[in-house]
């Protein structure tokens, strides 16, 4: 049986749709780099930060999203580390039912 192929922006969708369904607050939090035609490079957003930030009952819940094949980087990591040493919560999400597992296990989301 062939494994079903999830786009990360599919999954990504769902996951907002989710949030606004439940009245979390949250936002797309945009990151990355372009270069110019002239080779100047111009950085967005706090290297590794998560795709998705919310804040349920006080508390920073970052949501990194992955299709099928994705695969964390090295900042992603960090980041991950980083935020949960401080008393954050970090979801890796290859789909909609691992964030409403994940809240619904920390109790952050009934």
């Amino acid at each position: 049986m062939k494994k079903l192929q999830e786009k990360e922006s599919e999954v990504q969708r769902a996951i907002l749709d989710y949030l606004e369904l439940k009245g979390i607050f949250h936002y797309r939090n945009n990151s990355g780099a372009f270069k110019r035609e002239d080779g100047h490079l111009y950085r967005f957003g706090a290297l590794g930060s998560p795709d998705i930030v919310c804040v349920i009952k006080g508390q920073y819940v970052g949501i990194e999203v992955k299709g099928t094949d994705g695969k964390q980087s090295d900042h992603q990591k960090k980041f991950q580390r980083q935020l949960e040493a401080m008393g954050g919560k970090y979801i890796l999400a290859y789909s909609i039912n691992a964030v409403i597992d994940a809240l619904a296990l920390s109790h952050v989301v009934k």
